[in-house]
């Protein structure tokens, strides 16, 4: 036995009934700062933020690559040497 209910509402109704928060005034505020960024570009202070959380990462994965090429070069300079 099969049974299918088929409920028309909006999303505003869907989430009232299932008691979902209205994030409707975030996604305003958050797209009021996409455009606000793309119109007049990224500031100083943006950018500074931007390279804090990128810099880490950035200075591990150089650190990873400089071990990966030095192992390389030593089996290199192994292998030809002996």
């Amino acid at each position: 036995m099969k049974i299918s209910f088929d409920i028309d509402c909006t999303p505003e109704e869907a989430r009232t009934f299932f008691g979902l928060p209205d994030l409707q005034p975030l996604h305003d505020v958050y797209l009021d700062r996409m455009k606000t960024a793309m119109t007049e570009g990224i500031n100083a202070a943006d950018w500074q933020r931007m390279m804090q959380n990128w810099a880490p990462g950035i200075a591990g994965g150089f650190e990873q690559w400089q071990k990966l090429m030095m192992a390389g070069l030593g089996a290199a300079a192994g292998k030809s040497q002996g």
